[in-house]
């Protein structure tokens, strides 16, 4: 038994060797990553790094502009393509990977299956992403099995909406792409009629340049002009979605992370995770998923195993980050969970955030430290990290489609700067880093080996922040504190948000919380950090209920004692 601590790699990006990379260029002017990139000597070293899986992002085929039409994959309208690499939500071919990152593109498939099996090889389990609620406006299968029917090719479009289509029409109107797009590519043309309804729900011929413009919503029988739901018989695409699903498992996946998974409803999940568990009961469903709100029925009824904590934790620990919130906040955080922590992924980094160490969030991968603990060690649930994060990757610049937003581009043909001087052209010698780099990597390594801890992993959670909300002495602004325990283990951690200096400051901890870890008052209690520092201290039970215990913390670091008694 383990904590699951994910690795999210954008696959297209991840081996790309071009340190030069032209604004909006092409892939033979930047460069790109492929699968054979990602070599037994690379999974090692990130396996070292302490993790447990690997979410590669960007798998199935997806629209792009300059494809391979001499591999009979045609060209894409930019008209309807995000960049020109295109967005990997925007899916093309279910029952295909992204060609661009095969070395040989007809023996495409083969070279992912490989790579599935190297990841098993040195230890990892393998994550890919589901995208059930849009395809691509011009998808089209082309490697589906001959008995399953394409998307929409048996859909009635002179109807708004009917439990067998695919797609959503807006009879009799013609779709309009934003003026933006089509000034900018005025040499292409695109019609779409009957229109279909965007991904992002939006049920309108006339689509403005922030909706999910180059998508389509797929139906799963919910009528939402008259709010109705048909789900007896079985709609079409829960069996066509289904079946991609099954596609997939086949292929030796351990998880699915299913995007936008609160856009579909929670019935097609209950119905298909079911079904897919009964075939291959060990694999894993995670669910992106922003309605808090939603998340008891996605786990329960759903059968979704992990959720993501993003209006929660990752939104709390920003704000006390960058506008000063109060650390006492986190503890809202649980409580608002009701007893359902430990299906929730934290992070504080993926491929729809801004980079930590990004001018628009930290601005330094240091301050991301006390962050990636608490993320990290606050339940049993899994914890990510989107690569490049361990080097402090900041995303600086316009890279084509993306702007100087603070994210890393998955819409363009582009790099990772930081990242690269890890990877130094797959030579993985980190040669090309700074002191500083190489010794927050080591830091991340030191977090991923304490939540290998069994008091991280499988433990029971105890705020202390309500027993020292009277103490002058406790800085409930900067510091947030908490037990985490087993019967055979007991941790406290002391994580510091202050970003100037260290803090000196006092932790009372309550009888209860000693009663629960089976310390009886008169005990002598000694705790030693296994974390970062050598600081130790030595109390008894009752001393640190009436006058507490005595710290120094460093700023933007944390402490993690192991109290023996």
């Amino acid at each position: 038994m383990s904590k699951l601590i994910i690795y999210q790699i954008f696959t297209r990006l991840f081996g790309n060797k071009n340190t030069n990379p032209v604004i909006n260029g092409t892939r033979k002017q930047n460069g790109l990553g492929k699968f054979n990139d990602i070599t037994d000597k690379t999974l090692l070293e990130i396996k070292n790094l302490g993790i447990t899986h690997i979410w590669f992002t960007g798998i199935i085929k997806h629209s792009i502009v300059d494809a391979y039409p001499e591999n009979n994959i045609p060209n894409g309208n930019p008209l309807i393509i995000k960049g020109m690499a295109g967005s990997p939500y925007a899916i093309t071919d279910y029952y295909d990977v992204d060609p661009d990152l095969a070395c040989n593109i007809e023996n495409r498939m083969y070279e992912f299956e490989k790579l599935v099996e190297r990841t098993h090889n040195n230890g990892m389990k393998v994550i890919i992403d589901f995208v059930p609620n849009h395809v691509a406006r011009d998808y089209f299968s082309v490697k589906k099995p001959d008995d399953i029917k394409n998307l929409g090719e048996t859909d009635n479009n002179n109807v708004e909406f009917d439990i067998n289509n695919n797609f959503y029409y807006l009879p009799q109107q013609n779709l309009h792409l934003p003026d933006e797009l089509i000034n900018k590519f005025k040499d292409y043309n695109y019609t779409e009629f009957p229109c279909k309804a965007t991904g992002n729900d939006k049920f309108s011929a006339n689509i403005d340049i922030n909706d999910w413009y180059d998508t389509v919503k797929l139906n799963y029988g919910v009528d939402f002009r008259n709010n109705k739901k048909y789900f007896d018989p079985i709609p079409d695409t829960w069996n066509k979605m289904f079946d991609i699903l099954l596609f997939w498992a086949s292929k030796n996946i351990d998880a699915f992370r299913c995007d936008m998974a609160e856009m579909v409803p929670v019935e097609f999940w209950n119905w298909a995770i079911s079904k897919i568990k009964k075939r291959y009961p060990k694999i894993i469903f995670i669910a992106e998923i922003y309605n808090p709100s939603l998340y008891s029925n996605y786990i329960n009824y759903g059968h979704f195993d992990y959720l993501y904590d993003k209006v929660g934790l990752y939104d709390t620990l920003k704000e006390i980050s960058i506008n000063n919130a109060s650390a006492n906040q986190l503890t809202s955080c649980w409580q608002n969970l009701n007893g359902i922590d430990k299906y929730m992924l934290r992070f504080i980094e993926n491929h729809d955030e801004q980079r930590a160490a990004s001018k628009y969030f930290l601005g330094d991968m240091r301050k991301a430290i006390p962050l990636m603990i608490v993320a990290a060690t606050m339940n049993t649930g899994p914890v990510m990290i989107y690569f490049g994060q361990e080097f402090g990757e900041p995303a600086q610049g316009i890279s084509g489609f993306s702007g100087d937003d603070g994210r890393t581009s998955i819409f363009d043909y582009w790099n990772v700067p930081e990242f690269q001087k890890w990877f130094n052209k797959g030579k993985l010698d980190g040669n090309l880093l700074s002191f500083e780099q190489k010794e927050i990597r080591n830091i991340y390594k030191k977090i991923f080996k304490i939540c290998q801890n069994e008091a991280v992993y499988k433990g029971n959670f105890y705020d202390l922040m309500w027993y020292n909300q009277n103490n002058p002495a406790f800085n409930q602004n900067r510091i947030y504190t908490f037990l985490r325990y087993t019967h055979e283990q007991k941790l406290l951690f002391v994580i510091n948000f202050n970003s100037d200096n260290e803090l000196n400051i006092n932790i009372k901890i309550p009888k209860d919380a000693f009663d629960l870890m089976q310390i009886s008052n008169n005990q002598i209690i000694t705790g030693s950090d296994i974390f970062l520092s050598k600081n130790e201290f030595k109390t008894t039970a009752e001393d640190a209920i009436q006058t507490g215990i005595n710290l120094k913390i460093k700023s933007n670091t944390g402490y993690v004692f192991k109290l023996l008694a």
